[in-house]
């Protein structure tokens, strides 16, 4: 029976210009890299597969031959790669890359290795990436000289295998996860969050936000949370090093007239009236670190053309100035509206949104997210405790009583976690000696069905126009009577607020049903819709495309 043929070692390592250097006899007392590798008692290398680049074959020679002298069994095979610059990444990178392309590696029969300790820390880098990537189908080795009490006596040093599989490194895997569940946990205010695409879109913001520096687009209904949001990303990138500026927040709706231009680019004294001293504006205040522009959809042309040059060139006029400034900030915008139809409407660039848009996340209203109300009601209760400066807590009885409505149809939560927040600050105000009742409960429950009632129908007198015009278009909207139109807005606005159709049909309906044996709330909402031509996709904001809006058939009596 043929015995089986031991498997060979192949070494796969840079020439160190610097560290293999030797001349003349003396070169003996002077640790070598890479002829030491050749040299350790307990690792035999079968080959040496010498990379060196082109001006470096006199050196390469030397070494080959002093291998050959302390490692006759040794077989060392130079190989020229086109480095002309062993400080240049990505040319490095490259011809180490085209060089383990081409070579036949058989790992069937040859264990492979790639000596790190030699060439330029560019040249280790790529070497460590090109294992990781499993280009070259290997292990690490790292050499290391020998003691100090044998220097000059030419010690051999010693060696160390490495491998990247991180299954076998239990600790260090651990450690990466406990470093991301963390870092998660901190973008998530510590709150124990339930929903499951809440997570999710989480976990993706902490992926883009420690990756990249392009700017970050934060969609949602006003309350969500995108300025606290905002704020612990730019927190968590400053703790991994990736800013060294300040986090310069500003709501873009309070902007007005020239005080805008003025407040985002700055000024030079002089610049108009009142100008009586230089400005910097709030992009050169971020440069190095995070601007956060909320509301950014109520930003008017001029500026959002400025800024569009700002975050293209890094570079903008302040107001006045024919010199331009220089600012290098990382963007992170927010918005309650839909900007694909702000550009259609022409209220918004579209090669500003292009810009922006590259990473968009939509954070979920409240009310999509039933599961997380008994968390952060908790984390609400801890936040009242700090600003009252008492503990307050809330006894069994009145939290069921108080989650039950809160995850019920009848919650709007239209202004989302502003309104928990205020609800559980009123309500632990008001308690006695910090402990809420379910007394408590019931005062606030009668106060926020009282605004929620009255929001609604002052929302739909105020924006009918609008929001009828949004969904129908102008010239069919126009069609309406005054009684119409009020009524069919607070629909609208209702099918907004609502997950399903069924959902807003109970609201809508919530004490006519009462009154009828057997009802089907969605069937009588779907009913109403078509009166005017439209469905749920229509007045719930999930239509494709507005402009379709614009091409309804006449409204039917």
């Amino acid at each position: 029976m043929a015995k089986a043929q031991a498997r060979r070692t192949v070494v796969f390592g840079m020439l160190g210009t610097v560290l293999d250097q030797g001349q003349g006899p003396r070169r003996w007392e002077k640790w070598r890299p890479t002829v030491a590798l050749c040299q350790q008692e307990d690792l035999l290398v079968n080959r040496l597969e010498l990379l060196y680049p082109p001006s470096a074959r006199v050196l390469a020679a030397t070494v080959t031959e002093d291998i050959r002298q302390v490692s006759p069994e040794t077989e060392v095979r130079g190989a020229v790669v086109d480095i002309q610059n062993p400080w240049d990444l990505e040319q490095v990178y490259g011809a180490l890359l085209d060089y383990a392309r081409s070579y036949p590696f058989q790992p069937e029969q040859e264990d492979y290795l790639v000596h790190i300790t030699t060439g330029t820390h560019i040249a280790q880098i790529c070497m460590f990436l090109l294992v990781e990537s499993r280009h070259f189908p290997g292990r690490l080795v790292q050499t290391s000289p020998p003691a100090a009490r044998d220097k000059g006596l030419g010690g051999v040093g010693a060696h160390t295998l490495i491998d990247l599989d991180l299954s076998k490194y239990d600790k260090l895997a651990a450690r990466f996860e406990q470093e991301q569940r963390e870092a998660l946990s901190f973008l998530k205010a510590g709150i124990d969050t339930r929903n499951a695409a809440f997570n999710r879109l989480i976990e993706r913001i902490e992926q883009v936000a420690i990756q990249s520096r392009a700017p970050l687009l934060m969609t949602g209904p006003t309350g969500a949370g995108k300025s606290q949001l905002a704020r612990r990303i730019y927190t968590l990138k400053k703790a991994r090093r990736q800013v060294s500026g300040p986090f310069v927040d500003l709501n873009c709706a309070t902007l007005r007239g020239d005080a805008a231009m003025s407040a985002l680019f700055g000024h030079v004294k002089g610049a108009f009236t009142g100008a009586v001293n230089d400005r910097l504006g709030l992009l050169r205040q971020a440069n190095g670190g995070v601007l956060f522009l909320d509301e950014i959809g109520e930003l008017g042309a001029d500026e959002q053309a400025m800024l569009l040059r700002a975050l293209e060139d890094k570079r903008f006029l302040p107001v006045g100035s024919d010199k331009e400034v220089e600012s290098d900030f990382q963007l992170i915008a927010g918005t309650n509206r839909d900007l694909q139809v702000e550009v259609e409407r022409g209220r918004f660039r579209e090669d500003l949104l292009a810009r922006i848009n590259l990473w968009t996340f939509r954070l979920p209203a409240l009310r999509e997210r039933p599961e997380d109300i008994p968390p952060n009601l908790l984390y609400e209760l801890d936040q009242a405790s700090q600003e009252l400066g008492l503990r307050v807590t809330m006894n069994k009885e009145a939290q069921e009583h108080f989650l039950r409505f809160a995850t019920s149809p009848e919650a709007r939560w239209s202004g989302n976690f502003r309104d928990l927040n205020a609800a559980v600050l009123r309500m632990a105000t008001l308690a006695s000696g910090g402990r809420i009742t379910r007394e408590d409960v019931d005062e606030e429950l009668t106060r926020l069905r009282a605004q929620w009632t009255k929001g609604p129908a002052l929302a739909a007198t105020a924006s009918s126009v609008d929001l009828v015009a949004e969904v129908l278009g102008a010239e069919l909207a126009a069609e309406l009577d005054r009684f119409d139109r009020v009524q069919l807005a607070d629909a609208i606005a209702v099918c907004r607020q609502s997950r399903s159709l069924s959902e807003a049909g109970r609201v809508l309906f919530a004490q006519s049903r009462a009154r009828k044996q057997s009802t089907n709330d969605a069937d009588r909402l779907k009913k109403y819709l078509t009166r005017f031509g439209l469905d749920w996709d229509d007045v719930s904001g999930r239509a494709a495309e507005a402009d379709s809006r614009l091409q309804r058939q006449k409204l039917t009596s």
